[in-house]
This record gives C-alpha cells, sequence and structure tokens, in this order.
C-alpha cells in the first residue's frame, strides 16, 4: 500500500470520529501503527477483540472511556491502557465535548487497510446506517480478514468458519482487489 499518496486523515461519521495516521505500517517496517483518533460526543465502537494485535490507547485530551475485559476505564490525558489479543473491549465517549487518544497497534497487520475500507464504503454510503455493517456480505468478509476482529458472543470457530469462506469467494470475485483499489491506492 502506497500510504504516502494516500491522505493521513480518514472519518467516519457514524462512529463519529477521525483517525490520523501518524506512523503507517509501512513507515514502521510492519512493527506497529500509530494514529490519532478524534472521538466527538456519543461516538466509539462496539465491543469486539482481535487475536494477533494488541491495542494500547493513551488518552490526550478529554476522558477516554473504555471497556476492557469487562472493566470500564476512565482515562485521562496521560493515562493509558491496553487490550491484549483475546480481550473484549471497546471505546467510547459519553461526554459532551470531542476527545482525542493516540492508538498504537502492534504488530501492525493490516489494520490500515480494514480501517480506509471501512470509512470508504461508509463515505460511500454502502453500509446499513444504524450498525455501519456494509450491506454487501463481501465486502464485510474482506474487512473482517483484514481487520482480524471478531465480535464477543458468536463462537470464534463460527465467525471464522463462516467469514473465511465468504472472504475466499470474495477474493475469487475480486472484491479484495476491488476494495484495495478504491480506497487503499
Amino acid at each position: 500500500m502506497n500510504s504516502g499518496s494516500l491522505s493521513r486523515t480518514i472519518e467516519n461519521r457514524l462512529a463519529k470520529d477521525r483517525v490520523t495516521f501518524v506512523t503507517t505500517a509501512e513507515e514502521s517496517g510492519g512493527a506497529y501503527e500509530y494514529v490519532k483518533v478524534e472521538l466527538a460526543p456519543g461516538g466509539g465502537v462496539g465491543l469486539h477483540y482481535h487475536l494477533a494485535f494488541t491495542e494500547h490507547f493513551e488518552a490526550l485530551h478529554g476522558e477516554l472511556h473504555l471497556e476492557v475485559d469487562g472493566s470500564i476505564l476512565t482515562l485521562h490525558p496521560g493515562e493509558s491502557a491496553s487490550a491484549a489479543p483475546g480481550v473484549p473491549h471497546r471505546f467510547f465517549n459519553p461526554g459532551s465535548e470531542s476527545i482525542m487518544f493516540h492508538v498504537k497497534i502492534a504488530p501492525a497487520r493490516s489494520f490500515e487497510r480494514m480501517l480506509r475500507i471501512a470509512y470508504g464504503l461508509v463515505k460511500d454510503g454502502k453500509v446499513h446506517e444504524k450498525s455501519g455493517i456494509p450491506r454487501n456480505i463481501f465486502e464485510l468478509a474482506v474487512m473482517f480478514k483484514l481487520g482480524e476482529t471478531y465480535m464477543k458472543g458468536i463462537p470464534l470457530w463460527l465467525q471464522k468458519g463462516m467469514f473465511g469462506t465468504l472472504y475466499r469467494i470474495a477474493t475469487h470475485l475480486g472484491v479484495e482487489e476491488r476494495l484495495l483499489q478504491t480506497y487503499c491506492r
């Protein structure tokens, strides 16, 4: 991916956030990605987990609210917390002002590509408005594969089996390549 020619900042009106890529996977040699997130009041993401990387959160401005492994945390500027592989987590802003925080994803994997595709699909109106989930099941499968993101409450074997099969079909149909061409180059 040629991060140099892409915008460093992307926005998602449904999650109510703006993400700036401070250090990309390409720039770190794949060791990590480092992003700055600006999260509007009421914004955030649902409970999820990853198996292949850790997310480290650091509050910069305002109060960052996290749920990590069932515990609700409130981080103030300078404070940090991590979600290790397999640990369910989410971030959210219940306050009345925007907040800012850094997230380090290590190792980097394909997280930037997943974010660029997800945010691009939102921008292009190709998702369900309430959930932000792509209308096209094959696009969703590509996002699951690249983001290595799983939902709490649904057996992992079922998620891997279902989305793994759909991802193979999506690859065969050229969906992944189309998404990468559209949003990552």
